[in-house]
C-alpha cells in the first residue's frame, strides 16, 4: 500500500452514543454516519482519564497514564515528550500540519508538528491577566486574533457571556461562518491548497466544540429545541435530591436542573454536533475535490465525553460511560486498509491506540515507547481485541475514581471515600443498575478489584499496598517524573 494522507479529527467533549450510527433517537450525524458505512466504528472506545490534557497526553504519544504522568486536570505542567505522534510522522516522510486545539503548554508548543495554527477556546489558565504576555491568549490564539480582525478589536471569546464549562446555553452571538468550528474546518481546507505536494500529509484538525460554552449556531440550536429530547437516565443509584442546590452552580458537576434549563443544554450540545458533522462535509468535500479522497484514511474520535445530565451529573472527568466512552470512526473511501467495511467492531480501545494505529496504517514504524496497539488487524478481522481490560481514573478531589472496565461489565472504586460501584455493561449499557451488592456478583467483583489493585501497585499516592486498595490517600493530578 503507498502510504495514505492520514486526516485525524479530534471534537471535545462528545459522548459515543451521540450519533446517528449509535442509535441516538434525535441527533442528526450524517457524514459520520457515512464514514461508518465505508470503515470503521468501534463501539467500546474509552478515554483512560476523560478530560482533555491527559487524553490528548495519550493521544499524542501513545502512553498510558502510568507513563504520560497525567492523571488528573492541571494546566501549566510542560510538554516535553520525546517522541509524538506527530514527530513520528515527520520523521517518516509526511508534511504534519495542527489546525485548532492542542491544550499543551507552552501553548505554542509544536509538539512535533511542521506547523500549529492554535485555537484552544475559552482555558481559564491562559485569561489570567496576571500571566505575561507571551502566555496570555490574547498573544497565542490564532483564531481570536483571526476573529478581533473581523468583529473588531472588542471582540472577545466571552461575547456571549457563556463560560467554557457551564450548562448555560444560547445561540451563537455572530454569523455562523464566524464560529470557531467554521474556521478551523476553512483554516483545514486551506492547508490542502498550501501543503507540500510531493510529500503525504498528516493533518490534525481538532474541534473545540461540542464542548461548552454551548452556543452553536442558532439554526442548529433551533432543530432540536423544537423537538421532544429524550430525558437523561437515572441509575437507581443517582442522588435522587439536591440539598446543597449544587445546580445553582452554573459550572456544577452534579445538581437537579429544571426540565426547562436542561432542554436548553442537550438541544445546544446536540446542535454542535451536527454543526461539526456538516462542517466535515465541507472537508471531505475538499479533500475530494483535490483528488485525494481515495489516498486518504479519515480518523474521527473525541477525548472525552459529556455526562450532559445523566445520573445527575455534568460535564467529565468520571467513570461512567457518558464521561468516558468515546467515539471512535475511521473512514477509508479508498478501501486501503483491506478489511472489511461498514462494521461496529467490539474491541475495547482507548485513545492510546490512535497512534499506533495510524502510524501503522502509514507503514511506519512503531516506537517502543507506545503502550497503545495498533487497531489495522482487527479491522482486517485478523485479531478480534486488543486488551482484556483497561485502567481508568481521574483525580477529582472527593470525586476522585478510578475504574476497571473489560467487554462486558465495569468495576468502579472512589479512592477518597471507598464507594464501590459494578455494572454488567452487556445487561445494562446506560448502567442504571448498581450491582456492588449481589451475592451472585461477588467473585467477579474481586476479580475487577484484584485488576484494579495490581494497576496501582507502586503508585506513588499509595492507592495500592499490593493486597487491597487504600482509602484516603491524597490524590495528585501530575505523577512525578522517574
Amino acid at each position: 500500500m503507498e502510504r495514505p494522507n492520514i486526516v485525524l479529527i479530534t471534537v471535545d467533549q462528545m459522548r459515543r452514543d451521540c450519533m446517528g450510527i449509535s442509535g441516538h433517537p434525535v441527533v442528526e450525524t450524517p457524514n459520520l454516519d457515512m464514514m461508518k458505512k465505508n470503515g470503521y466504528q468501534f463501539t467500546r472506545a474509552y478515554s483512560a482519564v476523560p478530560s482533555c490534557i491527559p487524553a490528548r497526553a495519550a493521544l499524542m504519544t501513545g502512553t498510558s497514564q502510568r507513563t504520560h504522568k497525567r492523571v488528573g486536570y492541571e494546566d501549566g505542567v510542560p510538554w516535553n515528550y520525546p517522541c509524538t505522534l506527530a514527530s513520528e510522522f515527520a520523521r517518516g516522510g509526511y508534511h504534519t500540519q495542527c489546525i485548532g486545539k492542542m491544550h499543551v503548554y507552552p501553548e505554542r508548543n509544536l509538539c512535533g508538528f511542521h506547523n500549529v495554527v492554535l485555537h484552544d477556546g475559552y482555558l481559564e489558565f491562559d485569561r489570567d491577566q496576571g500571566l505575561p504576555q507571551t502566555e496570555s491568549h490574547q498573544q497565542h490564539d490564532d483564531y481570536l486574533l483571526w476573529l478581533k480582525r473581523r468583529k473588531g478589536v472588542d471582540a472577545d471569546l466571552m461575547d456571549s457571556g457563556l463560560e467554557c464549562n457551564s450548562w448555560m446555553a444560547r445561540p451563537f452571538p455572530y454569523e455562523e461562518q464566524y464560529h470557531p468550528t467554521n474556521w478551523c474546518i476553512s483554516e483545514s481546507i486551506d492547508f490542502l491548497r498550501r501543503r507540500d505536494t510531493t510529500k503525504p500529509f498528516f493533518l490534525y484538525t481538532s474541534l473545540v466544540r461540542p464542548h461548552s460554552p454551548l452556543d452553536p449556531p442558532g439554526y442548529y440550536m433551533d432543530l432540536y429545541m423544537r423537538q421532544d429530547l429524550p430525558e437523561p437516565v437515572e441509575g437507581d443509584w443517582a442522588d435522587k435530591e439536591d440539598p446543597d442546590n449544587e445546580a445553582l452552580n452554573i459550572n456544577a458537576k452534579k445538581g437537579l436542573l429544571s426540565k426547562h434549563t436542561l432542554k436548553r443544554a442537550q438541544a445546544a450540545y446536540y446542535g454542535h454536533i451536527t454543526h461539526i458533522d456538516q462542517q466535515l462535509r465541507r472537508l471531505i468535500q475538499a479533500v475530494s475535490e483535490y483528488g485525494l479522497l481515495e489516498d486518504t484514511v479519515f480518523v474521527f474520535l473525541s477525548d472525552h465525553g459529556d455526562m450532559l445530565g445523566d445520573h445527575h451529573l455534568f460535564r467529565k472527568a468520571l467513570p461512567y460511560e457518558g464521561s468516558a466512552g468515546i467515539p471512535l470512526l475511521v473512514y477509508d473511501p479508498g478501501d486501503l486498509l483491506g478489511g472489511k467495511r461498514n462494521r461496529a467492531v467490539d474491541c475495547l480501545t482507548e485513545i492510546r491506540d490512535v497512534m499506533p494505529t495510524l502510524l501503522d496504517i502509514a507503514g511506519l514504524p512503531i516506537p517502543a515507547s507506545v503502550e497503545g496497539a495498533s487497531l489495522l488487524p482487527v479491522m482486517r478481522g485478523k485479531r478480534s481485541q486488543v486488551r482484556d481490560h483497561l485502567h481508568g481514573e481521574h483525580a477529582y478531589g472527593v470525586d476522585s475514581s478510578h475504574y476497571i472496565v473489560t467487554d462486558r461489565d465495569k468495576y468502579i472504586w472512589y479512592s477518597q471515600t471507598g464507594r464501590e460501584q459494578y455494572f454488567d455493561l452487556r445487561s445494562d449499557p446506560r448502567e442504571l443498575f448498581d450491582l456492588i451488592g449481589n451475592t451472585e456478583r461477588q467473585e467477579r467483583i474481586r476479580y475487577l478489584r484484584q485488576c484494579l489493585i495490581r494497576e496501582l501497585s507502586q503508585r506513588q499516592e499509595g492507592y495500592s499496598d499490593g493486597q487491597r486498595l487504600q482509602v484516603g490517600k491524597t490524590p495528585v493530578n501530575t505523577l512525578e517524573r522517574v
